[in-house]
């Protein structure tokens, strides 16, 4: 059993992505059809979609295209992380609405396309306060560089439960783990605070990485955080810009095969489970 915790689906017809162009690798539709194929193949058995930074307009008809998605008999979907703008002063009222669909999960802004002063607005603190003591999750998805920037913003907000995407974004094609790994082990002390070993090989040098190359990210991600506060993610289509869903999966259970069963299954989906309350 695998829960992918982070799959994003692009339907270019239904919803506009204004940065999709920039990358033509992405600018594509992923379908649920073709990714459900795949999970059947690799033994993903449960998914959580993350938001795919629509256009503002479309933040929430994204959410409701989703559940139409997981709607379907066939649906291994169970439940949507979505975007918002917790910088606004519409946050409140949108986070209102958001709380009468059982199918949101938790919210992401994405923190590498921004300023770096935007999370150390007052008001993106105060709302991102109001997911204090819910079982919303908010996800934090920054760059190596960003990871005190972060930090401070975990450190405001003590009582949301936060989870660090995609190791952090480290700079595997370099291979640069230092300042990346001492950042990772002090984010890693804050308990609201879990990680996603997720996607990593789209940071590497193209399809030209092996497994040592990730190894180190992954597994001092694995370390620092501990067994019960990793969770695991495909991200996918992203994950292709280094392979494909099929190599990352495949990656991942080399790289934990000397685990153990217990480690692997908190891992593969008991932290994912209890965190997002599935």
């Amino acid at each position: 059993m695998l829960i992918d915790t982070h799959v994003h689906l692009i339907d270019r017809q239904r919803l506009t992505y204004p940065w999709i162009a920039r990358v033509p690798a992405l600018n594509q539709d992923a379908t649920y059809t073709d990714y459900l194929r795949q999970c059947r193949q690799l033994g993903i058995t449960h998914s959580l979609h993350m938001e795919v930074d629509v256009a503002e307009s479309d933040i929430e008809n994204e959410t409701l295209y989703i559940k139409e998605l997981m709607d379907r008999p066939d649906s291994q979907l169970v439940g949507a992380i979505a975007s918002c703008r917790p910088e606004q002063d519409t946050f409140q009222a949108y986070f209102e609405r958001q709380k009468l669909r059982p199918w949101i999960k938790g919210f992401r802004r994405i923190l590498h396309e921004v300023d770096d002063e935007l999370s150390r607005n007052p008001l993106f603190r105060s709302n991102l306060k109001l997911l204090s003591n819910t079982s919303f999750v908010f996800d934090v998805c920054a760059r190596a560089d960003q990871l005190p920037i972060a930090i401070e913003l975990v450190d405001s907000c003590p009582d949301v439960q936060f989870v660090l995407d995609h190791c952090g974004v480290p700079n595997v094609k370099s291979a640069e783990l230092d300042p990346w790994r001492e950042q990772m082990s002090r984010i890693a002390e804050r308990p609201n605070v879990a990680g996603k070993i997720s996607g990593v090989i789209a940071y590497g040098n193209g399809l030209d990485w092996t497994l040592e190359d990730i190894r180190p990210f992954v597994e001092h991600t694995f370390e620092a955080f501990g067994p019960d506060r990793v969770v695991w993610g495909s991200d996918s289509p992203v994950c292709t810009l280094g392979g494909s869903l099929a190599s990352w999966v495949a990656a991942t259970r080399a790289l934990f095969m000397e685990a153990s069963a217990s480690e692997r299954a908190a891992f593969y989906y008991e932290n994912a489970r209890r965190i997002w309350s599935l």
